[in-house]
C-alpha cells in the first residue's frame, strides 16, 4: 500500500511540475516574443503604464517561479529520492 501511495504522489507531483513548468515557460516566451500584444491584452483589463506593467509582470513571474520550485519541483525530487 505504501509503495502505491508513493507512486501516486510521485506521478501527481511529476504532472504538477510539467504543467506548471510549461505555463511558466509559456509566459516567459510570450513576454519575450510578443511583449506589445501581452501588454495590450492586459491593459484592456487593468489600465496601467508600460513601466508598471513590466514591474508587475516580472514580480508575478518571480513569485510564480518561487512557488513552482517550492511546491512542485522540490516535492517531486524528494519523492524520487525516497522512492
Amino acid at each position: 500500500r505504501n509503495d502505491m501511495d508513493l507512486q501516486i504522489m510521485t506521478q501527481f507531483f511529476m504532472w504538477c511540475t510539467i504543467i506548471n513548468g510549461g505555463l511558466l515557460i509559456l509566459w516567459v516566451l510570450a513576454q519575450m516574443a510578443i511583449p506589445k500584444l501581452v501588454y495590450r491584452i492586459q491593459v484592456a483589463f487593468f489600465p496601467m503604464s508600460k513601466e508598471s506593467f513590466n514591474q508587475v509582470f516580472y514580480l508575478f513571474l518571480g513569485i510564480y517561479k518561487i512557488f513552482f520550485i517550492v511546491f512542485n519541483v522540490v516535492p517531486f525530487v524528494v519523492l524520487l529520492i525516497i522512492g
